[in-house]
């Protein structure tokens, strides 16, 4: 979601907002006008838009998981255009990571009252560090009950077993 502020009308009323997004290549602007179109009252009124994920990684915007989301507003009303705003920014573009993968047993590890496991992390991290995994089991269901949390490493050793 982008907001921003009504700057002072000077004396008239304000008709539209011009919100102009900074492109993955950080040096070019473009605006969405289907999500974001200022001259519209309800946009207008609330002085804020919603831009899709999917909108935001597409052309022309083309941004990628992490990228941080610049904005800038104009305001014009029956005098012209406003100055534009300062740069603002306090979006990225998140979201969950993909799902660990080549689980495996450290057989060398193996006890009899216990097993080792290890894993690499998914493709993608959804645009953030990862910062801590969650290890579930079943036993003989396939209802699946959490036995460690907040682990910070790819291994664990699941003991009494």
């Amino acid at each position: 979601m982008i907001s921003w502020s009504e700057p002072s009308d000077n004396g008239s009323p304000i008709t539209a907002f011009s919100v102009y997004i900074r492109k993955a290549d950080l040096t070019t602007f473009a605006i969405d006008s289907i999500n974001c179109d200022g001259s519209l009252s309800e946009i207008r009124n609330a002085k804020t838009c919603t831009i899709p994920i999917t909108t935001l990684m597409a052309s022309p915007f083309n941004f990628s998981w992490g990228a941080s989301i610049y904005a800038k507003v104009v305001a014009t009303n029956s005098f012209g255009n406003s100055l534009e705003s300062n740069l603002g920014n306090g979006a990225i573009i998140m979201t969950k990571p993909d799902a660990p993968r080549n689980l495996a047993e450290n057989v060398a590890s193996r006890t009899p009252t216990s097993i080792t496991i290890t894993w690499d992390d998914g493709a993608k991290n959804g645009g953030d560090v990862i910062i801590d995994y969650r290890v579930s089991i079943a036993q003989e269901t396939i209802v699946y009950t959490v036995i460690a949390v907040g682990l910070t490493s790819k291994t664990f050793t699941a003991t009494g077993l």
